[in-house]
């Protein structure tokens, strides 16, 4: 850490004290809250940012977005704010380093050591995911370790609010960003959850090979890579990487978001299954998908079934009988060498296939009896007999637990050839399928009964709107859409909002405006005027005053403090000293006595003779004015 050559406070709160990081939009520092007594890390945005007003109201969004995110693999966002003209946010400081230093130091991580801190990570994203906050800038720099092993994504913030373009021609920030782009994002498309797995990935196969998936000269030949080719495996970097984990990072890094894992809970769990030594969900559903067309033979299923081949240990949870995965064709000319070896691979997979089916003459073999078990439990029990777990679907079942498996698709002991598509029936107990109505209009009372009577669970969603009061205007999920009975079901209700005037007295402009904005309301004309309350530049006052009951939109006037006021200093000559201290405090000056100088003759004993400031002129409010006192032996 740098120390701070001109150390500053921000906000009269925050003393900076150490320079932690620079990046392409911010710096961070090590800083001390005064108010609180503690350590924080305040990311202090770089100046030709912060005149940018569409940035920054995107900042303050986002900004306010991750403070809502408590989770423990989230660093947590404090507070935000603007300080002359300088724009920051207060965060958790994490003490220890940045996976990207670690990587400096060890480029190649041990499998385990990388699956628990991708899940780690993973876990963090899905807590934000289901909060609606995609972080969109995954990448090594924003992953922090501690020395307890804790593992902390940061920098939620800042990421949304840049767009893909800005990414790609910013200079500094891209580097960095550009090579865990997904492909949708370097394409300048809508990105969702999908696309912080797919930079995840990215992060999981640099850790095990020592290098990111793609590089070139720029960042946009980078990120065009992304998009247009195909990532190489990562055994062929780092041989040692077990094809299991190899399997995860293809998934993950799948170009369509449908290919890949469709929640971080889901990648999470299957990283942990691999550092608990059980069968990965990744090898079986990316081989169903390849066997059903829904994405070609990758590089990745070529290097599963060389593995089988091979004999590799690793892949024992891979069902052997399925039908062999071609490779798909490439625009690159192959070498000579590789059309052979894909034949014998996949005449040895072709005889394993026989061999592990014949049981003594017989093709086909009955799906074993997986009914009770856990979805885990049941995946296992079939990719061990040789078939190839294709997916799940829900059904109603009053003798099954629910969440457990209910059945098979095929039916359970029904006769198969090994490697057949087997989709698991997951139990949701006496659960019925029922379609939601059109209450459109419904009061939300008869609304409420109406679903509760269909067995499903109705909350209310109230909406600011000058539509008809208390009256449904839709529903989520919408009319006509087959839920399970138990399903939430939103009502949308509009009501109309009257807030409040929040207090924005001795704010910033700028917060007194996001304050404004929370609350549903706007900021409306701005003046100066002189407070001897309020700091120079905060708000000294609002109109309608804060407290006051206003509608939704309504304009909130603000005055903005310059600085303490000026008072006309009276004249206090020929008063007695109570009388003239008296009327000076009225105004808001200080006093102080001295005996007269001068020819006590010439003044009225025990009255003001002199006074050191002229009267009439203009002193700040609070100033002190001397006052010398004619002696009592004046004639």
């Amino acid at each position: 850490m740098e120390p701070v050559v001109s150390p500053r406070t921000f906000s009269n709160r925050y003393e900076l004290a150490h320079l932690i990081a620079r990046g392409g939009m911010a710096q961070v520092y090590l800083a001390h809250d005064r108010l609180l007594d503690r350590p924080v890390a305040l990311k202090v945005l770089f100046p030709e940012l912060s005149v940018d007003l569409a940035f920054v109201e995107r900042f303050r969004r986002e900004a306010q977005a991750a403070a809502n995110l408590a989770h423990p693999n989230i660093v947590q966002v404090f507070d935000w704010g603007e300080d002359n003209g300088s724009y920051f946010i207060v965060m958790e400081y994490v003490e220890g380093r940045s996976l990207s230093a670690m990587l400096r130091q060890s480029p190649r991580l041990h499998p385990t050591e990388a699956a628990e801190i991708a899940a780690k990570v993973a876990a963090g994203l899905a807590y934000a995911h289901r909060r609606g906050v995609v972080h969109r800038d995954v990448k090594p720099g924003n992953i922090l370790l501690t020395p307890a092993g804790e593992v902390k994504v940061t920098d939620f913030g800042i990421a949304r609010a840049v767009n893909t373009e800005d990414s790609l021609t910013q200079v500094g920030s891209v580097m960095g960003t550009a090579a865990y782009f997904s492909p949708e994002q370097a394409e300048g498309l809508t990105v969702d959850a999908r696309s912080d797995l797919y930079s995840l990935g990215v992060v999981l196969f640099e850790m095990l090979t020592g290098r990111t998936p793609f590089m070139g000269d720029s960042p946009v030949v980078v990120a065009s890579k992304h998009v247009r080719e195909q990532a190489p495996l990562a055994r062929s970097i780092n041989p040692s990487v077990p094809v299991p984990l190899e399997a995860i990072v293809s998934m993950a890094m799948a170009k369509a978001p449908s290919e890949r894992y469709q929640s971080a809970e889901d990648f999470r769990a299957d990283l942990l299954r691999f550092t608990e030594g059980q069968p990965v969900m990744a090898e079986a559903k990316l081989a169903a998908m390849a066997d059903t067309g829904e994405v070609a033979a990758t590089g990745a299923l070529t290097g599963i079934v060389a593995g089988v081949a091979a004999g590799d240990p690793a892949t024992a949870s891979i069902p052997v009988g399925g039908r062999p995965y071609a490779v798909p064709p490439a625009k690159k000319k192959r070498p000579a060498w590789l059309v052979p070896v894909v034949l014998a691979v996949v005449a040895i997979v072709a005889i394993a296939a026989f061999l592990a089916g014949s049981g003594g003459g017989s093709s086909t073999k009955p799906i074993p009896q997986v009914s009770g078990l856990s979805v885990d439990q049941a995946t296992t029990e079939l990719l061990q007999a040789g078939f190839t777990v294709k997916g799940e679907k829900k059904v109603s079942s009053p003798t099954v637990t629910a969440g457990l498996v209910a059945g098979t698709d095929p039916a359970v002991g029904s006769e198969r050839a090994p490697g057949t598509l087997v989709t698991l029936e997951i139990s949701v107990g006496n659960e019925q399928q029922v379609t939601i109505p059109d209450l459109t209009g419904y009061t939300a009372t008869a609304a409420q009964a109406k679903l509760s009577s269909l067995g499903l669970n109705p909350v209310i969603a109230y909406i600011p709107s000058p539509l008809p009061q208390n009256t449904v205007i839709g529903t989520d999920p919408a009319a006509g859409t087959k839920v399970w009975t138990t399903t939430k079901v939103t009502l949308n209700v509009p009501v109309i909002i009257s807030p409040t005037v929040p207090a924005v007295v001795g704010m910033t402009p700028v917060n007194a405006g996001a304050a404004l904005a929370s609350a549903g309301l706007t900021v409306g004309t701005t003046t100066s005027a002189c407070s001897n309350t309020v700091a120079n530049g905060l708000v000294t006052a609002a109109l309608p005053t804060p407290g006051t009951t206003v509608p939704t939109g309504s304009a909130v006037a603000l005055t903005i403090s310059t600085g303490v006021c000026q008072v006309v200093v009276p004249d206090v000559t020929g008063q007695d000293t109570a009388t003239a201290i008296a009327s000076l405090q009225s105004l808001g000056l200080a006093a102080t006595t001295s005996a007269f100088g001068g020819d006590p003759t010439t003044c009225v004993a025990n009255t003001i003779a002199l006074m050191d400031t002229t009267a009439g002129s203009s002193v700040n409010y609070g100033s002190t004015i001397n006052l010398e006192i004619c002696p009592s032996s004046a004639g």
